[in-house]
This record gives C-alpha cells, structure tokens and sequence, in this order.
C-alpha cells in the first residue's frame, strides 16, 4: 500500500457514548456536540489535501463522513469492513447490565481483549482480518491521502494493520484524528476550540 498518508477519525459524539452504552453494530444518533466534533474535525482536514473518504456503513459514522465531505467536497464511500466490533449479546448495554448478565466476563476480556469474542460477536482478532482487507479496498482505489470514518475499536485494528506499535491501547476521542504515515509514523490531529 503505497499511501502517502491516512487519516483516522472516529464519529461525532452519539447519545449512547453520554448514556455509556455499548453501540457495536448497533447505531445511535449524533449528538449537538457530535455534529459540532464532526464540523471542527472537517475545518482541520480543510488543509490537509485528503484526495478520498471512506466510511463505516453504520449511521453515527456516515453523518459525520457527509459532513467532513462538504466541507472537502469529497463524496464518502461506504465500505462494509470499516464497520464496527460486533459486540454480540452486549450491543446496546452499560457495564453494570454486562456484569449482572455475564458475571466476571469484562474483567476476563482484560486478560486478552485481542483474542475475547463478544458473546454472539466478534474480536479484536476477527475485526483485525477485516481491517486488513479496508486498507486494501482502500489502497485500490488509489487514493494517496484518504480518510477513514469509522470507530475507536476498529480503529485500533486499522492502526495496528498500518504499523501503529501498542494500538490495542489508544484511545480515540470523537475530536481526535489520527494521522499514520509509512512506517507507521502517527501523528495526533486536533481541532482548537
């Protein structure tokens, strides 16, 4: 893959992120603050030549890919890969719903988050092929400087497939964008209030 560089964002802020809720496959609507995120992150990407946009199919990360498009006048592509975790059986719970249904599983999931499966989901392993195959779709495109719209966790995935060392810890807020170049060189994009 021959990028000069690509650029990570995650979606604008949903109602479930203040609500705690696990959103997975599962989708929830942008926020005041989501919609605010999503303009401040186009107005940064303003200056940095993004030649492509592809986008989770999942709502949240689609809104905000259509509003970072404007503002490039780039039309976002959906692309199935870059959709989210299948957090399974806890899509739509909070942490304490979790651990009433599934007894001592979150804390067995930090033993080895790469490996865990959701119940009736997905893991970080699976979701790591998928980004494999995004970057791929992506790269054939011939896009030099694209952005992915998607989300933290298979975020994480795409960081780790473009040589990010220790992805599995970062955390992406909703006004953070990642910037990885060869080598995975990673920059942290931020929008000044």
């Amino acid at each position: 893959m021959h990028f000069e560089a690509v650029y990570l964002a995650r979606h604008g802020q949903t109602e479930w992120n203040v609500a705690g809720r696990r959103q997975g496959r599962h989708d929830s609507p942008l926020t005041p603050e989501g919609l605010r995120q999503a303009r401040r992150n186009a107005d940064l990407l303003s200056g940095h030549q993004i030649d492509a946009i592809f986008t989770s199919p999942l709502g949240r990360a689609r809104r905000t890919a259509e509003i970072v498009g404007e503002t490039l006048g780039l039309q976002a592509q959906v692309l199935d890969e870059l959709a989210e975790v299948a957090h399974g059986a806890w899509s739509g719970l909070t942490s304490a719903e979790i651990d009433a249904g599934w007894p001592g599983q979150r804390a067995a999931r930090e033993q080895d988050k790469y490996t865990f499966r959701f119940p009736d989901g997905e893991s970080y392993a699976d979701a790591d092929v998928r980004a494999g195959r995004a970057l791929a779709e992506v790269a054939r495109s011939d896009a030099r400087r694209p952005l992915l719209v998607s989300h933290e966790m298979i975020g994480r995935m795409l960081l780790k497939q473009l040589g990010v060392a220790g992805s599995l810890q970062l955390r992406q807020s909703s006004d953070l964008i990642y910037r990885v170049r060869s080598g995975g060189e990673v920059d942290e994009l931020t929008a000044a209030e």
